[in-house]
């Protein structure tokens, strides 16, 4: 079955955006350095991208308004605008337990859950996050968007790897307790 998987960087003080939404500040501590870390070996893994509308506007008005950075992979934006389907982005408000209940079931690649903090948090509390890789960025912001909210269940994890680059530390776990 396939696996849904939390790919996301955050500040070392857990913020995922600072406090205007900007993610300028998403590099190493060496900025001419061009590594990409672990990146485009995850993204072979993965053929279906979840994000809620915040994220897919700031990639598309933003991040990389002239070409849709996820081409190749099925992607679904959760909003409740009614935005006409696009070739490979599908725009919905289906309910994200359904959905991602339907995804899984599905064949293919692994399933990402790209952003933002709201369907992370929705996923968490459904306890549908089956590997979380946090990318740890070498910068306090101070304020902004926090990855995780306060959850009324606590989610035991298992470290799988670590790696560094520039700076950056990736660890990457699994969810431990599928039935808690």
């Amino acid at each position: 079955m396939r696996k849904v998987i939390l790919y996301i960087a955050t500040s070392l003080d857990g913020y995922i955006a600072d406090y205007n939404g900007d993610v300028n500040w998403l590099s190493g501590q060496d900025q001419s350095n061009t590594e990409q870390g672990s990146y485009p070996e995850f993204i072979e893994t993965i053929d279906t991208v979840i994000l809620g509308y915040k994220t897919y506007h700031k990639v598309v008005t933003e991040l990389s308004p002239d070409i849709w950075v996820y081409k190749g992979k099925q992607s679904y934006v959760i909003t409740n605008r009614n935005i006409e389907n696009k070739e490979e982005i599908t725009f919905t408000n289906k309910n994200l337990e359904e959905l991602i209940l339907n995804l899984k079931k599905q064949g293919g690649k692994n399933i990402w859950i790209c952003g933002g903090a709201s369907i992370v948090n929705q996923l968490l509390e459904l306890n549908l996050i089956d590997e979380f890789c946090i990318s740890i960025i070498p910068t306090i912001l101070g304020d902004g968007i926090s990855l995780f909210d306060k959850h009324t269940k606590e989610r035991k994890l298992e470290l799988v790897s670590t790696r560094t680059y520039n700076g950056i530390v990736d660890l990457w776990y699994k969810n431990r307790k599928r039935n808690s």
